[in-house]
């Protein structure tokens, strides 16, 4: 019963990890049609961008509050190409 539960927790760890190996960084994407949504997620990379050399300068040994910010910016960014979309949606 112990090693199936280990190899359970082995499994999901390994999920885990490899979803944030592929978490995708942001890019700039949005269209010049949604020129101040286009330059927010060109902030959004920057930030990115930032706290990735953040982290090799700190050799991610940050606490886990620069992945976690990470993330909110990659939140962050979804939410712009939604707005551009429903713009787009919407004729405006």
């Amino acid at each position: 019963m112990k090693h199936k539960a280990l190899i359970t927790a082995a499994v999901c760890a390994a999920l885990a990890f490899g979803g944030v190996m592929f978490a995708q960084a942001p890019v700039v994407n949005i269209g010049t049609k949604h020129g101040n949504l286009r330059a927010a997620q060109g902030f959004i990379v920057q930030a990115y961008q930032k706290i990735d050399a953040a982290q090799a300068d700190n050799h991610d040994e940050l606490g886990g509050h620069a992945g976690k910010a990470k993330e909110f910016l990659e939140k962050a960014d979804a939410e712009l190409r939604q707005a551009a979309s429903y713009a787009d949606a919407h004729g405006r």
